[in-house]
């Protein structure tokens, strides 16, 4: 495959940190780049030195004769008083883009909501965003570069640019490289990913998917490197304490080979850790939405007629198009919003807690110390069932110990968004609402939030376009589609494409499933026998999992033993297929 661009031997250097050391990096023809990495170790530096816009200290960049680049960096220069016509075609006559499918497809697909003639000052920032995109996309390019090129852009319009990018180029032509943390959209686009750390690049070959699998043998192989390092460590450490008259007369090879192992004991890799922290004790009643519609002061309908049951552990994600209603949906679900009609019934025993969107809530303590300001609230902190102090605790989410002493207003967006859910989980909520809670968060954030979410033991609601993140930490998917009306997704978030595809941008084209169905009553009655068989069943394959591994452990002579486990086994797969059947009866009755 020809050779688009290179690096050679790059190095860069800021006052407080290296960035670079020395790194040699090529794109050929056909490349799908996904980089990876956390915030802060260079990802879209590195974008900047090979888009030729930042020089680093030493080292050289190359692109072919003649190459073309789009580079969507995380902040857009398009003047305020141009159209949005003339950021994305300029001077180019109507005719001539008009005629032009992928121009079609892109506006289509990215600013099929916007006036065409709007000032560009006039929109909000994700939408200029989009308008950025829709201009980068709309010309041809050898090269495209994205930075965060997801921010913003709903379920929708992720699958849409995925889709675009798929279909940009032939097999073997042009180059991608893209900066972002959505998961899903780099499995669906890339079949190469860098992850940058330490000043170094390492390459893995696939998506996002083949890298954490290839990540996780590289560990597994660095762990048994290193215990063999650590053993022979540990027998000069042992030989150099024997007897203090001994250890002066000892070859000095041998001392300089005892501290060579300790100088060079590696950083550890994945120190990200995050507990369970204590929940109050959540009843069996969290909330009860029945036949609850709210309409705006001009009349408009937000939500018609809506009836839903959250019960004690659910784990749901809610998505829908901007504007249709979520935001609305959760301030009726924790009192700070009021129904038109209908009536919201919470349980006596919840305990709320949001993570909202807005950092900027953060900006009153801007001068406090992190630390401080945490200590003020709270000095222990229970984690399992026992307590810890507040240092081991926020250490646990990434914080280091210097950190833990900087003015909160100094923290990056990443870090402000891993404080405000630190200082949620400090209350000690049962009911967890997250909204849009990937922002600013890198990949390996992200998994680690994934894991303290896995044992989260109260009832969780997330709002996000993150599909990954969705279908990862919830059990059930709803969704508002712009009609008022709140569906319930089966199959996921492939359904909601599928449901908002048929509409054709036309609420009205998706008839309301929810009249045909049974009464509210029964609907009620119904989700709860639903959520008991869900629970059932997940027991069952954890129980199923134990008995497999137990049988594999057993003494393959003990014929009793062995007669047994086969026996629960087969008991363990007939109470998980009887669960399933009745499981999907309900559902039917359901009309899901």
């Amino acid at each position: 495959m020809a050779h688009l661009l290179g690096a050679e031997q790059i190095v860069l250097e800021f006052p407080t940190k290296e960035v670079f050391s020395g790194i040699t990096v090529g794109v050929n023809e056909g490349d799908r780049i996904g980089i990876v990495g956390r915030n802060g170790d260079g990802k879209s530096t590195l974008l900047k030195i090979l888009g030729k816009t930042l020089p680093p200290d030493s080292g050289r960049v190359t692109w072919r004769g003649g190459l073309t680049i789009g580079y969507l960096t995380q902040t857009d220069q398009i003047p305020n008083d141009w159209s949005i016509s003339h950021a994305v075609v300029g001077e180019r006559p109507e005719h001539e883009w008009a005629s032009d499918p992928k121009i079609r497809d892109v506006l289509t697909g990215l600013l099929g909501d916007l006036d065409w003639s709007q000032k560009v000052g006039e929109l909000s920032g994700g939408q200029r965003r989009r308008v950025a995109l829709a201009s980068l996309l709309a010309t041809d390019h050898d090269v495209v570069m994205l930075d965060e090129p997801t921010n913003h852009l709903d379920v929708e319009g992720v699958a849409w640019l995925a889709e675009h990018l798929r279909n940009r180029w032939g097999k073997n032509a042009g180059g991608l490289l893209v900066v972002t943390h959505d998961r899903w959209f780099l499995d669906a686009v890339c079949n190469i990913t860098w992850e940058v750390f330490g000043g170094k690049i390492e390459p893995f070959e696939g998506g996002y998917a083949a890298y954490v699998q290839q990540r996780a043998e590289r560990n597994r192989q660095a762990a048994s490197s290193e215990a063999r390092r650590q053993n022979l460590l540990r027998k000069e450490l042992a030989w150099l304490g024997r007897g203090a008259p001994a250890r002066t007369a000892k070859p000095k090879f041998r001392i300089d080979a005892a501290l060579e192992l300790i100088a060079n004991e590696p950083p550890p890799r994945d120190t990200l850790e995050l507990s369970k922290l204590a929940t109050q004790r959540l009843g069996k009643d969290v909330a009860d939405l029945e036949d609850v519609s709210y309409q705006t002061e001009d009349g408009k309908t937000i939500l018609d007629n809506i009836t839903w049951r959250l019960g004690p552990g659910d784990r749901v994600g809610l998505v829908g198009a901007n504007g249709a209603g979520k935001t609305t949906l959760l301030r009726l679900l924790t009192g700070t919003l009021n129904p038109t009609s209908g009536r919201i019934k919470i349980g006596k025993t919840v305990k709320f807690a949001t993570l909202s969107q807005d950092i900027h809530e953060l900006e009153a303590f801007k001068e406090d110390r992190m630390f401080k300001m945490i200590a003020r609230e709270k000095t222990t902190f229970t984690v399992g069932k026992k307590e810890v102090g507040t240092g081991q605790l926020v250490e646990q989410l990434g914080f280091d110990s210097a950190q833990l002493q900087t003015p909160v207003g100094d923290l990056s967006g990443g870090q402000k968004r891993r404080f405000q859910l630190l200082r949620l989980l400090f209350t000690e909520p049962n009911v967890l609402i997250l909204d849009e809670p990937t922002n600013d968060l890198d990949t390996d954030m992200l998994a680690a939030m994934e894991d303290l979410l896995d044992t989260w033991p109260g009832t969780l609601i997330v709002v996000s376009h993150d599909r990954y993140l969705l279908e990862r930490v919830t059990d059930n998917q709803y969704a508002l589609l712009g009609d008022g009306k709140l569906r319930h997704l089966p199959r996921g978030i492939e359904q909601f494409l599928e449901m908002r595809k048929a509409m054709g941008g036309n609420p009205a084209q998706v008839q309301p499933q929810r009249p045909t169905g049974p009464s509210g009553a029964e609907k009620r009655n119904l989700e709860k026998e639903s959520a008991r068989l869900e629970r059932a069943m997940a027991k069952s394959n954890i129980e199923l999992e134990e008995l497999h591994l137990e049988l594999a452990k057993a003494d393959q002579s003990d014929f009793a033993k062995l007669g047994e486990l086969s026996a629960k086994i087969s008991e363990t797969q007939r109470k998980i297929s009887e669960n399933e059947t009745l499981w999907l009866t309900t559902l039917e009755k359901l009309g899901s």
